[in-house]
């Protein structure tokens, strides 16, 4: 009985936590009627909810005029609502909210899709066929074929990429999709974007890299939602998955996968001061990246980011993978498993990585050692975190103490900070499978 009170108290204090003074907005099952989507607009990130939270916090589009509520179901509703260009959009300051009803594709109005964003001097035969390493030994590619792919992806970016100024709230209806498409927010300060479905993001033509490791990989360009240079960004009750185009039913090609996704939320070129939670990350390969160069510069003292409540569930790598920033990573609920996977935490260089009363269930050939992994870090702060080892009972474990004891060299244990901002408290890290799982996500 004690069990079940505290149960619901986790759930409780989730939703206040997550969704303020509205409560429980997509707990319950009804469709949401134009008044109550408008309120949830109009919110803004609470007090103190993760780094997002800091200097002015993160308002969004919540004191946009009644002109600019806009209701959008195509690609072409959603570029016109966005500022009507999608090549300048980025810079459209304007107070906006943006509801999101029905599947927006990023594909709209291209019946042939990748065969109509192709330069005319490119094809994946030709392409396979030159730089077959057997053919063209192991050298980046280089010529007119190569440069044809270059062109045919800056016809995609120009498509499928949509830029998201200052001053914006993006809020899906029930249901919302986003798919085929990248959500850009790039030199954008104070977004919020949340209850959208974002579906398979897929590079239409992937570049083959014959340095990148042992045997070479095709890498891909494309996020499903990525943020550059902006700060003050909330992102909250998304869900993001390769939908029924999924990694694992790629071909290969040259003897590797034929890799067409790349991340899920990735925070990279100097963006800063974001939070991201309650977000479902479903059956992906790369997730979040949070700095994209070793290069010390100008993302030294930027990319703070807080990650709380979210689900990671069959996901294989980035859990996020952090250089430079103060990342916040608590009570976050982790199902990790599977023939890709590859780890969870990523302790890059001069990461300072602070997880906390996370929850982390290991299938079977996954070990608790293999949560963390040390990309040229060199600590991180870890507490409270509980693991379930296949069908064994969950326990409080040090992920680092599992970590050193089978790496060397060894990681230490203090990641020379200390998180401020955290909206609510802290649950117990067993109480988070019950508070993330039911909440976690858009709704469907």
């Amino acid at each position: 009985m004690q069990l079940k009170r505290l149960a619901a108290a986790a759930v409780g204090i989730g939703l206040v936590a997550a969704l303020g003074p509205v409560g429980p907005a997509w707990a319950g099952g009804s469709r949401h009627n134009d008044k109550h989507i408008l309120k949830l607009g109009r919110q803004v990130l609470p007090a103190k909810d993760g780094w997002a939270a800091s200097g002015p916090g993160t308002t969004g589009g919540s004191a946009a005029a009644s002109g600019e509520v806009h209701y959008v179901d195509t690609r072409a509703e959603l570029i016109d609502a966005l500022g009507g260009d999608n090549a300048t959009n980025r810079t459209n300051a304007t107070p906006k909210i943006i509801i999101v009803r029905g599947d927006i594709n990023g594909f709209e109005g291209l019946p042939g899709r990748c065969d109509d964003l192709a330069d005319p001097a490119y094809t994946l035969d030709a392409y396979l066929a030159t730089y077959d390493p057997a053919v063209w030994g192991r050298v980046n590619p280089s010529g007119p074929l190569e440069e044809a792919r270059v062109r045919s992806v800056a016809n995609q970016t120009r498509y499928t990429q949509i830029n998201v100024g200052p001053n914006t709230t993006i809020i899906g209806q029930r249901g919302a999709k986003l798919e085929n498409l990248t959500l850009m927010v790039d030199s954008a300060n104070n977004v919020i974007v949340r209850n959208i479905n974002f579906v398979d993001a897929f590079d239409c033509f992937p570049a083959w890299a014959p340095t990148d490791g042992e045997a070479g990989n095709w890498n891909s360009q494309f996020d499903l939602m990525s943020v550059r240079r902006s700060e003050n960004v909330w992102v909250d009750h998304n869900t993001f998955t390769d939908g029924d185009n999924p990694d694992s039913g790629q071909p290969l090609h040259f003897g590797r996968p034929y890799q067409v996704h790349d991340g899920s939320l990735d925070i990279t070129h100097t963006a800063s001061l974001v939070t991201a939670s309650y977000n479902r990350f479903v059956s992906r390969d790369k997730v979040m990246l949070i700095g994209s160069s070793n290069t010390v510069g100008p993302d030294v003292g930027r990319l703070n980011v807080t990650l709380h409540h979210n689900v990671f569930d069959g996901t294989f790598q980035r859990l996020p993978r952090v250089r430079f920033g103060q990342v916040d990573v608590y009570n976050n609920y982790y199902n990790l498993g599977g023939d890709g996977f590859a780890y969870a935490l990523g302790v890059g260089v001069q990461s300072a990585i602070y997880a906390e009363n996370n929850y982390f269930a290991l299938e079977d050939g996954v070990a608790t050692e293999d949560i963390l992994y040390d990309w040229g870090g060199t600590a991180i702060t870890e507490k409270g975190n509980w693991v379930r080892a296949g069908s064994s009972w969950p326990r409080q474990v040090s992920l680092l103490g599992a970590y050193n004891a089978t790496h060397d060299p060894d990681l230490g244990a203090d990641a020379g900070w200390k998180p401020t901002l955290r909206h609510g408290p802290v649950l117990p890290a067993p109480l988070v499978p019950l508070a993330t799982l039911a909440l976690a996500g858009a709704r469907l």
